[in-house]
């Protein structure tokens, strides 16, 4: 084998493969905050003729760039969590190298800044909020990922109601209006349950390594009917505001019947929590953005409070 043969393949092993890397960012979980992005557009009442180009440019920043960077550095900061979790995962396998999960994450923070200015003070001021939030969530000291309340609530927040307010902003080109924010915080923390629901798959590592989620602390079932209430309520309020207070009862009645399309599948969680929480988040998850973006509809007319 030749020297040069040899340098290339000593290369490789410290240099992660593409595809390790397109891993380490999950591609799967960039949907929530690309879709709450387009809601907020949706919702600012701004035809979109014109802003192709922000449009797009926010719904990459909120998924591959910020979202993926946020992925990054929690599969760093978990990586010892990881080991006993999920040893398939790009950096407890060795399929990301070294320190490269932590250089990805920086170097993404520092991408994701650099495309907020194009966004406007409003893009540029919420795309830093979405950065401390990550590292926040992830890293020590902080590491809010500790607390079963604090942790699932910033992500609920930085996933739907930062992305969704921030498409609002930079469509309108200023603070949007107050139905907008109300619904966008409500849809935030409705996310409070999904997130809690997510923290099932990790419930042995979390366990072992100190992770207060609420399938730790509360056990499967408990965790699963508390993450239920919180999903059901704020779409409760999202419906009563729409059909008995900004006069909009059709868009009311489609958030209801997905609620109680929700609260069946909801049941079929609650049989068996731990083994059914993938098939919700594929179910009822799908049914709670579908609502999001009814009520984007609905809300985009309501410059002020009725």
């Amino acid at each position: 084998m030749s020297a040069a043969t040899d340098l290339a393949t000593s290369t490789a092993r410290h240099v992660p493969e593409p595809r390790a890397v397109l891993a380490l960012l999950k591609p799967i979980t960039w949907f929530p905050p690309m879709w709450a992005y387009l809601c907020g557009a949706v919702s600012a009442g701004v035809a979109p003729s014109g802003h192709w180009l922000t449009l797009m440019l926010g719904i990459v920043l909120a998924g591959p760039i910020v979202c993926g960077m946020s992925q990054a550095a929690n599969d760093w900061c978990d990586r010892h969590v990881d080991a006993i979790n999920e040893p398939d995962r790009p950096i407890p396998s060795g399929r990301i190298p070294g320190r490269w999960g932590l250089w990805i994450a920086l170097a993404m923070s520092a991408l994701a800044a650099v495309m907020g200015l194009a966004l406007g003070p409003w893009g540029f001021g919420a795309t830093l909020v979405a950065i401390a939030a990550a590292w926040a969530y992830s890293a020590e000291p902080v590491r809010l990922k500790r607390s079963g309340l604090w942790g699932p609530g910033l992500v609920g927040l930085s996933y739907e109601s930062l992305p969704w307010f921030t498409g609002a902003a930079v469509l309108a080109a200023g603070a949007p209006s107050w139905p907008v924010i109300i619904v966008a915080v409500l849809y935030g923390i409705g996310a409070h349950g999904i997130m809690t629901l997510n923290d099932f798959k990790a419930l042995e590592g979390d366990r072992q390594t100190g992770v207060n989620s609420l399938p730790v602390t509360l056990g499967p079932e408990r965790a699963a009917r508390l993450a239920c209430v919180v999903m059901a309520i704020p779409q409760l309020a999202v419906f009563a505001l729409l059909y008995a207070v900004w006069d909009r009862p059709w868009h009311g009645l489609a958030i209801a019947v997905s609620l109680i399309a929700q609260l069946y599948a909801m049941k079929v969680l609650l049989r068996d929590p731990k083994a059914k929480a993938p098939w919700y988040n594929g179910v009822g998850v799908t049914l709670y953005v579908s609502g999001m973006m009814v009520t984007a509809f609905a809300v985009r007319s309501l410059e002020v409070w009725p």
